[in-house]
């Protein structure tokens, strides 16, 4: 079975990493514009590489969960691609080969200059961090303001796909949540505090009103998967 898989947040913060939809707006204790906007950015270039280095050194001292291991065991018996939301590598570490970080990835940096000048980097990011071109290295992120490149392959999967998960995502960002449009198969949705999608036919859509371990243990064991 193909089944394309769409994670967000949720998914991540049984790990223990901090997410803003549930802070007022706030990521440890940051305004998300301030630091996950192309505007801030240019404001004040300090206090962003700041915040990118506390969250690179959060992720490092966490570890994938139960339903990263579960979506990475799928493989064994299902064509599955990940599409996420989150910048973190807890999908890769826990064993998943195919995955698709639509936001960017935390442990990579690019060149300011040239976007195609992308780097593995898992220390602190400094203004004074330059590419090969002199320019400085910014977050390999994709930050609100700015374009998501890779939403169309995105969802060339998710049309292709005969299943699709939708686990720990509260479908509020947008080009991502638009995803879901773009099927006509079923879809499980698994979030705590799912959003209402009234726009899917009830025949193509199961609700699991749960965190991602319990609600994916649970999807998998219904459909036999």
């Amino acid at each position: 079975m193909r089944i394309a898989v769409l994670t967000g947040a949720g998914i991540s913060a049984e790990s223990g990493l901090s997410t803003f939809r549930d802070a007022g707006g706030l990521w440890e204790g940051h305004d998300i514009y301030e630091v996950a906007s192309i505007d801030g950015y240019k404001r004040n270039p300090q206090l962003v590489l700041e915040f990118y280095n506390m969250r690179r050194k959060q992720l490092k001292e966490v570890t994938p969960n139960a339903a990263h291991y579960s979506l990475a065991a799928l493989e064994s018996k299902h064509h599955v691609k990940i599409i996420t939301q989150n910048v973190d590598d807890l999908h890769e570490r826990a064993g998943s080969k195919s995955v698709i970080h639509l936001h960017g990835e935390l442990f990579k940096v690019r060149s300011s200059l040239n976007p195609s000048l992308i780097y593995d980097w898992f220390d602190d990011l400094s203004q004074e961090n330059k590419c090969e071109l002199g320019s400085p290295l910014r977050p390999h992120i994709v930050w609100f303001g700015e374009e998501v490149p890779l939403i169309p392959l995105a969802a060339e999967i998710v049309a292709n796909c005969e299943l699709l998960l939708v686990i720990g995502t509260s479908l509020l960002v947008y080009p991502a949540a638009s995803l879901i449009h773009y099927t006509d198969c079923p879809i499980i949705y698994i979030d705590q505090n799912p959003a209402s999608i009234s726009s899917i036919p009830e025949s193509k859509l199961k609700v699991y009103a749960s965190k991602a371990t319990t609600g994916l243990a649970s999807c998998i064991e219904d459909l036999r998967l």
